[in-house]
């Protein structure tokens, strides 16, 4: 029974893990993200990916581009 409970409650935690989302930090306050802030959230972030995701093209990732991203599948939620 423990090794049940063990291995149930180790399957939990992966669960979790799985559905934990990416956290973007707005370190200079501006209200959107740029590329080394991305950078700092997605190790892999390229600048060609920093282009498909800012959408408008100015040069900076707003929240709802952000979403549309994580939404898309481009970069993980």
């Amino acid at each position: 029974m423990k090794k049940l409970v063990l291995a149930l409650g180790a399957v939990a935690a992966c669960t979790v893990a799985a559905q934990a989302q990416t956290v973007v930090t707005d370190t200079d306050g501006n209200g959107t993200y740029s590329i080394e802030e991305l950078t700092a959230a997605y190790p892999d972030m390229t600048a060609e990916t920093f282009s498909m995701i800012d959408a408008n093209a100015d040069g900076a990732v707003d929240a709802d581009e952000l979403k549309a991203a994580q939404e898309a599948g481009t970069i993980a939620g």
